[in-house]
């Protein structure tokens, strides 16, 4: 189950297993509600706030490629929408189980920028 799963962690903290496995176990569920109907290419995100709290996201795409929105930013979007500004990790997983695929680029400007605003 672990195996096409990435976690990312902010250095230097450490999270009981229970949380990690809650936060595994969203990711995967956000990725079953992707709207993926041109790619077939289902993502799920789930950030984990300062607060114990965990966000989903998942890939919703348009037939404008272009207005396609990842798991990551709409996880963090929605985390941004419910009041929530400090994160400690996220959880991004796909249905590729013998590679890592990592965040596209407008995903890793977002979170780079999160991390400057809000990652704890």
């Amino acid at each position: 189950m672990l195996a096409n799963v990435v976690f990312f962690n902010h250095v230097g903290l450490i999270l009981c297993a229970d949380k990690v496995k809650e936060l595994i176990s969203k990711c995967l569920q956000a990725r079953d509600m992707a709207y993926c109907p041109y790619s077939r290419f289902p993502v799920g995100a789930a950030i984990l706030t300062t607060d114990g709290a965990v966000i989903t996201g998942c890939n919703v795409e348009n037939a404008s490629y272009g207005l396609t929105v990842c798991a990551e930013r709409t996880a963090i979007q929605r985390a941004v929408v419910e009041g929530y500004r400090q994160f400690t990790a996220i959880a991004v997983t796909c249905d590729i189980k013998d590679r890592f695929v990592g965040p596209c680029g407008a995903c890793r400007q977002v979170l780079m920028e999160v991390r400057h605003t809000y990652l704890l």
